[in-house]
């Protein structure tokens, strides 16, 4: 038996508990792992408060993120002792995740884990750190080098933010943090950040050519946050796009890409092929600061995952959401 949370749905809509399951009630796979660690996702939120249906068939244990050792497997990358990490590919949506002291999965999703990081580092990493070493990535394979200019960060306080400070920084890139939590400036000049603005100046409605500033852009926002960065980017500069924390619109013009060559990048983290997924956790190993990891980590057991999430939704958390499975 092990501990999972199990979200259910019938004619009276959602419910959501820690439950007790059987290893036999595993979904189909070729790896079996025992989990240390995951991690609580806006997608996780998504998932536990029924707020959006992420969530394909029921009953499903939630959790896009998993670090954990090997148990079992037939899988030929894959043996019994390895240390591996799971981000996205539909995990916790349509097949059982990681918020769970077990996980049976498709050895093809997995990469193994760096000997940088542990478990619990790995997942104070997580699908949002992940993430912002691919739009980094994205950034320097389009030619974007720190001699070029500085660097905005929106939704900078959150995880995929605040792991993309403390990277961009410690590449040697100008870090501008854009944030609606102003009074965490010393939390983001912590991460390396060397200036730190208000998201009100860019979350309304602007010109469609702006003043240029940004040689390069990590947007987690949309909407409006991401027009206005987009018109704001210098020529030849690119914009890194990965989030919706404002709203999936995107008002704006063809302005920035025609008459600047900005390029707008899109990044998906959850169905990104293999290459890119190990480039992203290679970066991570080589560039991020793992003291920042305890500045960026909050850690809390199963049993707390489903009251935080509602703590998610509002928007109210700082940095990254740890959760140990085995508490």
């Amino acid at each position: 038996m092990f501990s999972a949370i199990l979200i259910n749905k019938d004619d009276n809509g959602q419910t959501v508990e820690v439950a007790q399951l059987d290893e036999s009630q595993l979904p189909e796979g070729n790896v079996t792992i025992d989990v240390e660690y995951s991690s609580m996702n806006f997608k996780d939120g998504l998932a536990i408060t029924g707020s959006s249906p992420v969530v394909r068939s029921f009953p499903m244990v939630p959790g896009i993120d998993l670090a954990g050792v090997v148990s079992e497997s037939s899988h030929p990358e894959y043996k019994a002792g390895d240390k591996v990490v799971l981000n996205g590919w539909g995990v916790g949506e349509g097949h059982w995740g990681g918020l769970a002291q077990k996980a049976r999965l498709n050895g093809d999703w997995l990469v193994k884990l760096p000997s940088a990081f542990d478990s619990r580092q790995a997942m104070a990493i997580g699908t949002a750190g992940y993430t912002a070493a691919l739009c980094v990535d994205a950034l320097v394979n389009h030619g974007i080098t720190p001699d070029k200019g500085e660097i905005l960060v929106t939704g900078a306080t959150g995880g995929v933010g605040s792991v993309a400070v403390s990277l961009l920084a410690k590449a040697g890139y100008k870090v501008v943090a854009l944030t609606g939590k102003t009074s965490e400036g010393d939390y983001l000049k912590q991460l390396g950040a060397s200036e730190v603005m208000d998201r009100a100046e860019l979350a309304e409605k602007g010109r469609p050519l702006q003043k240029e500033r940004w040689a390069g852009v990590v947007d987690t926002a949309g909407s409006f946050t991401l027009a206005n960065a987009c018109a704001q980017t210098k020529y030849g500069g690119a914009v890194a796009a990965c989030g919706l924390a404002q709203g999936a619109d995107f008002n704006t013009t063809v302005m920035p890409f025609i008459l600047r060559g900005v390029a707008l990048l899109g990044v998906d983290s959850v169905m990104a092929p293999k290459a890119p997924r190990m480039a992203a956790w290679d970066r991570l190993a080589r560039d991020l600061d793992v003291s920042h990891l305890e500045l960026i980590a909050n850690e809390i057991s199963l049993s707390d995952a489903v009251g935080v999430a509602d703590q998610l939704m509002k928007g109210t958390l700082r940095g990254r959401v740890v959760v140990d499975v085995n508490k």
